[in-house]
Formats: structure tokens, C-alpha cells, sequence
């Protein structure tokens, strides 16, 4: 799944205006946030730890507008604990996200 900025991109600049520096912020805070709930993932020991990891970064995805995470945490939910693929695409989809903090 490549990342398509669309509504998350626009969730940002909602938020943000015309103030970059608060833009750059906003993105970075989501990309902190989310990153700690796929450490979590890839640390669960548990079903409920990788349930609560992986609905924890549904509602971080879903509030940023960031359809792509929501898809793929969404499929972590419903799928195996543990499952190496979906970390491993959700890993990749926020490493896309942070190479554009640099821009």
C-alpha cells in the first residue's frame, strides 16, 4: 500500500493554517504517537496488548484523517496477534510519512 497523502494532508493544513512550523509539528506529533503504538505491537506478548496497541492506533489514524493507517490497522485488529506483515506495512507506511518532515 503506498502512502497517499489526500485527507490526511488536509487534516494538517486544517489544523495548522498557513503557520508551517505548527504544520511540521502536527505531522511529527502523529508520527510520534503512531510509532509508539506499533512499538507497542511489535512488543505484544498478548492478544489484549496487541488488541489495545492496534485499536490505539486506529483512533490515532482516524483522527489524522490518515485513511491508509486506519486500513491497515484496522486489519491488525482483525487479524492474528502478532502478525509480522501488517507491523511490518505499518512500519513502512509511517517511514513514508516521516521522510516528508524533512521537505
Amino acid at each position: 500500500m503506498a502512502y497517499e497523502s489526500g485527507s490526511f494532508e488536509t487534516a494538517l493544513a486544517a489544523a495548522a493554517g498557513e503557520d508551517y512550523a505548527l504544520f511540521r509539528e502536527l505531522r511529527l506529533a502523529y508520527l510520534e504517537s503512531a510509532s509508539r503504538q506499533l512499538d507497542l505491537l511489535r512488543r505484544s506478548r498478548c492478544d489484549a496488548n496487541w488488541q489495545t496497541a492496534a485499536l490505539r492506533l486506529q483512533g490515532i489514524a482516524s483522527s489524522f484523517h490518515d485513511e491508509d493507517l486506519s486500513v491497515l490497522a484496522r486489519e491488525a485488529v482483525s487479524g492474528a496477534p502478532g502478525d509480522p506483515s501488517v507491523v511490518r506495512r505499518i512500519g513502512m507506511h509511517l517511514d513514508e510519512i516521516g521522510g516528508q518532515i524533512a521537505v
